[in-house]
């Protein structure tokens, strides 16, 4: 008997925290609103979509938001409402598949292959997914519809918000064709930079860019691009997957030398990361600061704490302190990461408290 063709769908609720925001306080309602805190470090956890033709963005710094949108509504995080939402859809997932991969609250593939109730379609259980969704939250989510976990992203970006699209099989390689390499999930824009300086700009470009090539400038990365490029991606969707890391790194058009400037993006790979573990209600015990030299020499430096990190304040001092005894720089720096691993749960966080060796 043949291998059945899988069937993934990817679903992305709309904008979630802000939209739980603008639901549970009728006066957001059609206001742009930031999720967050307005101050100096303050960053966006979750814009509205009112807020995002102004260009205020998940990330970004809440004093810029600011600045771009003036009647920008700001609204501290609830993550006890966001994690009682998620619980209720992750329930509806649960009735049609034991296969969910959770990338965060609001967001996850099922692999519906085989599923716990039969439909006539995996589109039809994505619509009945969405129709549940917005009945039991009145809330919107965003799917996608296909044969890989690569294309099911793709299609639920494509028709968002509160869109279904659908990728059948044979169809991922014309789709991918046209679209910029910096829209794929998986190519950051780092790595977008350096695909646009080799011409590689498109789906296109990629697949006609040889392997070797690939090989040559991505390393271990360069089998995957090559496959996505193809419409070719046979990653599992691995249920309750626990996540190792959190972490960001930047590759930079022009090679670093001053420290100003290291501490300059590394302010700005802390502001991420942070955002990164609100947004998963995570936090870790341990600071890695990764660097490499124009030469692509590499090097690695961490300390472990007994609490867990406290704030982005905190994340960002430990990364300075680890980056301190390798100034001044013997090289140019091409790359600057920063991450944390030994991950703990908001409940194991409890008592977390300003490192007393980060004064």
């Amino acid at each position: 008997m043949p291998t059945p063709v899988r069937r993934i769908i990817h679903i992305d609720m709309d904008a979630f925290y802000a939209s739980v925001e603008q639901r549970d306080n009728p006066a957001l309602k059609g206001r742009p609103v930031a999720v967050g805190h307005c101050q100096e470090r303050g960053v966006v956890a979750a814009a509205s979509y009112e807020a995002r033709p102004y260009g205020v963005r998940s990330a970004m710094p809440s004093l810029i938001a600011q600045r771009k949108c003036p009647d920008l509504v700001f609204v501290p995080p609830r993550f006890e409402a966001y994690r009682a939402v998620s619980a209720q859809i992750h329930a509806i997932f649960a009735r049609y598949t034991s296969l969910i991969q959770p990338l965060s609250l609001d967001e996850a593939y099922l692999d519906i292959t085989h599923p716990l109730l039969r439909r006539a379609s995996a589109t039809a259980i994505a619509e009945e997914i969405r129709a549940s969704i917005f009945e039991q939250t009145r809330l919107t989510a965003s799917a996608g519809v296909s044969y890989n976990k690569f294309l099911a992203k793709l299609a639920s970006d494509h028709r968002k918000p509160n869109g279904l699209f659908v990728i059948p099989p044979g169809q991922g390689e014309s789709f991918v064709a046209p679209l910029p390499v910096g829209t794929f999930h998986g190519v950051g824009p780092a790595t977008a930079r350096r695909m646009n300086a080799l011409g590689i700009h498109t789906g296109a470009d990629l697949r006609a860019c040889p392997l070797d090539i690939l090989k040559h400038h991505f390393g271990k990365a360069a089998a995957f691009y090559h496959g996505i490029a193809h419409g070719v991606d046979n990653r599992p969707v691995e249920a309750n997957r626990p996540r190792k890391s959190l972490g960001k790194e930047t590759t930079f058009i022009e090679d670093l030398h001053t420290e100003a400037d290291l501490v300059h993006a590394m302010t700005s790979l802390a502001a991420q990361v942070w955002t990164s573990c609100q947004k998963r209600e995570l936090s870790g015990r341990t600071v890695t600061l990764k660097l490499r030299h124009s030469d692509f020499t590499q090097l690695t430096r961490s300390q472990s704490f007994t609490d867990p990190v406290g704030d982005e304040a905190t994340l960002l001092k430990a990364g300075v302190r680890l980056l301190s005894p390798l100034l001044p720089l013997a090289k140019p720096v091409r790359l600057l990461g920063l991450s944390l691993t030994g991950l703990v749960l908001p409940g194991q966080a409890e008592g977390a408290r300003q490192l007393s060796l980060l004064p």
